[in-house]
């Protein structure tokens, strides 16, 4: 029998801390989750991602005594300790990163309750996560797998109709694949050609869209949807097969499946069509702020990752072309 991933086994390890922490603590995580879910407005995957750490945290100040766990011996020396022990547990620097940047959430949130004294927080310095170029499609091998899936649709099986607009609308857009799996069908604009799509932090924005994403939306609408959906569907823009809202995990699948037809392509996602189309982008004459609105990113220095992708491919084209590179 194999063993469960490491990541499933930290998840059920958390669990059974957490329900080992004194009730008064319990009762503050409790608050400290509603807090990210409801006034901080994340997304559920953040929300566990940052209680986890906050339960290793107080776990380790704990020790073997997690019943005698305490908010208030949070300090910089702890928070220091804790990070030391994730590196030397071989931590990469992007999750000892996003944990320190957990710890600094938390007693940022038990200052204010009243739990913590003094925020320790601001003085915990943590290692920058590596910015690694993301694998991207070059602009032929991305028409090519619109082609591809444009040739299952040819017969009008309603998958193969909802496939094509999926990725379709993907390539055109660059939309987190939560923000595809949660558009329902009032959010497309057909005269203005725009989606509206409710990204990270409860943030809206309006993304347009090409013809071709609207051929494809539009066959799916008129000779596909109807034969996936049920009398419980709901108002989804794209139904999985049983009639529901399309998975995420459908839709990863979908892609991979896609890109593997394209000879030389890389291994990519619906995140790297994302990388992909904002890539193209750049590379046809848009300038950051544009993308980073389409993108929705709340900072321009995530935008700014994709010019480093640009000029990569351009020194890759030099290096390959001119006579004296």
């Amino acid at each position: 029998m194999s063993s469960p991933p490491p990541g499933r086994t930290r998840r059920v390890d958390l669990v059974r801390l957490r329900e080992k922490l004194p009730a008064n603590v319990a009762d503050a995580l409790r608050r400290y989750e509603r807090h990210l879910a409801l006034e901080r407005d994340l997304s559920p995957h953040t929300v566990r991602a940052y209680l986890g750490d906050v339960v290793a945290l107080l776990g380790h100040i704990a020790g073997d005594s997690p019943e005698r766990a305490d908010i208030g011996a949070v300090d910089l020396a702890s928070l220091r300790a804790w990070l030391a022990a994730q590196r030397n547990a071989g931590a990469s620097r992007t999750t000892m990163a996003r944990r320190a940047a957990a710890a600094r959430t938390f007693t940022a949130w038990a200052v204010r309750e009243g739990l913590l004294a003094q925020d320790p927080g601001p003085r915990l310095a943590a290692p920058r996560p590596h910015r690694t170029l993301p694998s991207v499609l070059r602009a032929d091998q991305a028409s090519e797998a619109m082609a591809a899936v444009s040739s299952g649709a040819t017969e009008g099986d309603p998958v193969a109709l909802r496939d094509q607009a999926v990725v379709e609308l993907l390539y055109a857009t660059g939309v987190r694949v939560a923000e595809l799996c949660g558009l329902d069908l009032d959010d497309v604009d057909y005269s203005l050609r725009v989606i509206r799509v409710l990204g990270k932090g409860g943030r809206e924005r309006t993304i347009p869209f090409g013809i071709p994403a609207e051929r494809a939306l539009r066959r799916w609408l008129d000779e596909g949807r109807k034969d996936l959906v049920t009398p419980y569907s709901p108002a989804a823009l794209f139904l999985g097969a049983r009639g529901g809202r399309i998975d995420q995990r459908a839709v990863r699948r979908l892609v991979h499946e896609v890109v593997a037809v394209v000879p030389d392509a890389p291994d990519i996602g619906p995140h790297g069509l994302r990388h992909s189309a904002a890539t193209h982008l750049l590379e046809g004459g848009a300038d950051l702020r544009t993308v980073q609105e389409l993108l929705g990113h709340a900072t321009l220095a995530t935008t700014q990752l994709y010019t480093h992708v640009t000029v990569e491919r351009l020194k890759a084209i030099h290096d390959r072309t001119h006579p004296r590179s």
